[in-house]
């Protein structure tokens, strides 16, 4: 795992050179397209730090970067900023995710949620096409701490959901999976989805693919294997020791990353990656009129926000990466060496930078002075902490000594 760190320098040229490339609404005679540069009243390109600001730069130029460039060429005007978003998922597939060279599709999504439906869809298409599937006799399986998207994507594409209990460190309920899977083929599911998470969005759990997939097999389901590591993505694979959740197993076969959460990217930057052979399932040949046609949920999408993502990669290189992702771990370590002492229960992956809190345990005032997540906010049975970037030492101790104080009384 490794890529350069680039001087911001480097990088701001870099990103102005892409967008040179670019067809520019406000120099060229562009008759046919139905969008232009971002309103001038608002968004104006004369403003004087506009030459050092190279993502607002790209966000007032506006290149739409509809399609999956990884796959084929798409719109020819936006070409110079769609080499960096390819450059993106390079880094993202190849190095972060051990895929071979080339041997991957992806692009950046509106958020992890489409990237997760995006992975559903694909698969659904896949057997509709190639084994004739009807959606009543496809189903997504997934543990209970599941982010929602699964549900929504589910529901929109007509497929089953098959929800796995799990046991009390979070993982699947492998009793409850060969129970749930037995059930399913008596109501006529043939055809499997696998969806698991790396950094489930109220514990940050990580499931592990193995023993879910040995019992699987047993039932001779056709399945491909979706990861969902909108959270865990961009700081697992640089805190954990190693993980099967990568395409270096060749049981998975797609991975959603999410650039707004660990990268501190905006929103608007979930990123999607499959291997090759899979996204052409999601190609919407009637999109005759975009050059390559389209491969995505979404169309049209800003190139801005690729472009975001690169840089911010590219500006850390992967050891600053790792480094940055070491130092919240340390923070969350605290916290939890802190929770032991006091004597609160609690989950967390030790590669993870989420602590879960029993709500009996928390008091109400603390958790709403500390703006904690519950699981549930009319009836919380836990409470939730991230330790994110802004999450500093001296807030992290002040809240521990709150909760201190409260165990005392």
């Amino acid at each position: 795992m490794f890529w350069p760190k680039l001087p911001n320098k480097q990088v701001k040229e870099k990103v102005f050179s892409a967008l040179s490339r670019n067809l520019n609404y406000r120099e060229e005679k562009i008759l046919g397209l139905p969008a232009t540069y971002l309103d001038q009243e608002q968004f104006y390109f004369d403003a004087p730090f506009l030459k050092d600001a190279a993502f607002l730069s790209v966000l007032i130029h506006n290149p739409n970067h509809i399609g999956c460039h990884t796959y084929q060429k798409g719109e020819s005007y936006f070409s110079g900023t769609q080499e960096l978003e390819i450059d993106l998922m390079r880094i993202c597939a190849e190095e972060i995710f051990g895929a071979t060279a080339g041997g991957y599709d992806g692009y950046v999504a509106p958020g992890g949620t489409e990237a997760n439906i995006q992975a559903q869809w694909v698969y659904r298409n896949y057997f509709q096409k190639e084994k004739n599937a009807k959606p009543h006799e496809i189903a997504l399986i997934f543990s209970e701490d599941v982010h929602y998207s699964a549900y929504k994507g589910c529901n929109l594409l007509g497929i089953k959901a098959i929800t796995v209990s799990v046991t009390e460190n979070r993982a699947w309920n492998l009793q409850d999976l060969e129970k749930k899977l037995t059930a399913a083929q008596q109501a006529g599911i043939k055809y499997l989805i696998i969806h698991l998470s790396m950094g489930t969005t109220m514990f940050g759990s990580v499931d592990t693919s193995a023993p879910v997939l040995e019992i699987v097999r047993k039932h001779n389901m056709d399945y491909f294997v979706h990861v969902d590591a909108a959270f865990g993505g961009f700081i697992y694979p640089f805190t954990a020791n190693s993980t099967d959740l990568s395409f270096k197993n060749p049981e998975i076969s797609s991975i959603t990353i999410d650039g707004h959460k660990m990268l501190q990217a905006p929103y608007g930057t979930g990123i999607f990656l499959c291997r090759k052979g899979m996204i052409e399932y999601a190609q919407t040949a009637e999109a005759s009129y975009v050059q390559g046609t389209d491969f995505t949920l979404c169309g049209s999408r800003s190139g801005a926000n690729a472009i975001a993502v690169w840089m911010i990669l590219m500006t850390h290189g992967s050891d600053g990466w790792k480094y940055l992702m070491q130092k919240l771990i340390d923070r969350t370590d605290h916290i939890c060496e802190t929770l032991d002492e006091l004597g609160i229960d609690y989950f967390r992956h030790p590669a993870m930078n989420i602590v879960t809190l029993k709500a009996s345990q928390v008091p109400a005032n603390i958790a709403a002075k500390y703006h904690l997540v519950a699981d549930n906010f009319q009836h919380p049975k836990w409470w939730k902490i991230v330790t994110m970037m802004h999450v500093e030492k001296n807030i992290i101790d002040e809240f521990l000594m709150d909760l201190h104080q409260s165990r005392l009384k």
